[in-house]
């Protein structure tokens, strides 16, 4: 059975993650931590993870990047494996993630859809295949909810692009204030949000007389929870430290 802790339990994902792992027959909910400490009537819920001294196999964390630090020092203190879905982290924190990565097993992406995350594969081939004579622009929209912009997975995509791309590409986030002709080497990335879009994410390669075209929609939320609890079971009982991505879980399955 695969004890998993839940951070952020009350929130939006947190719900849906909850109710993924209750339809699991192999998985039991643990514990909950919220900020706020709210009651779950299905698993005890704590404030902060310092206060639980129960068992826990997997942590999943749908929260905020503020988060972060708290998750880090429960996950070393006592070796739990962590499946962090959170996006919007800075540049320090992924650092201190990769940091933490050599001690304990952490499982990172931008998106944990499966869907999305062979978008990326498919969208590295194109960009291998067309970067030197197409335009790229990724397209994101999302809910008007959501906090950071560009999306995790609007970079996700656009760094997929980047690795295949025969220059060093540059991304342009706010065109309007760039005020001249798009560059040959540039990456747009735009940002949308409105009502209660639960993902889209549009890669769009623009040539000569022709236009490609690759997309995913998300139709709700249940897709990322139940990718995290993929991650979780990728995790459980993996005793390696290391930085895992949804390209390590994709493989595992294929």
């Amino acid at each position: 059975m695969l004890k998993v802790l839940i951070s952020g339990c009350n929130g939006h994902m947190g719900k849906v993650v909850a109710e993924i792992c209750r339809e699991a027959e192999d998985v039991e909910i643990t514990a909950g931590f919220d900020l706020l400490g709210q009651k779950n009537e299905d698993f005890p819920v704590f404030s902060s993870p310092v206060e639980y001294s129960g068992q826990g196999d997997v942590l999943i964390d749908f929260s905020s990047p503020g988060a972060l630090s708290s998750l880090l020092e429960f996950g070393l203190a006592r070796h739990i494996p962590l499946v962090l879905a959170t996006t919007g982290y800075s540049t320090e924190q992924l650092e201190r993630i990769r940091a933490v990565a050599q001690e304990i097993p952490i499982f990172r992406s931008g998106n944990m859809s499966l869907g999305v995350n062979v978008l990326v594969g498919l969208v590295k081939k194109a960009a291998a295949a067309l970067g030197g004579d197409f335009d790229m622009e990724v397209v994101e929209r999302h809910h008007n909810r959501k906090v950071d912009a560009p999306s995790g997975t609007a970079l996700m995509l656009a760094d997929a692009a980047a690795e295949a791309l025969p220059y060093e590409a540059r991304y342009t986030y706010e065109r309007q204030s760039v005020r001249q002709p798009r560059e040959k080497h540039e990456i747009g990335i735009s940002s949308v949000r409105g009502g209660n879009i639960v993902g889209d994410h549009e890669v769009i390669f623009a040539g000569r007389d022709e236009v490609i075209e690759l997309k995913h929609s998300a139709m709700s939320r249940e897709v990322f929870a139940s990718g995290a609890l993929h991650a979780a079971r990728f995790l459980f009982g993996r005793k390696t430290p290391g930085l895992y991505s949804m390209s390590d879980l994709v493989g595992d399955l294929i």
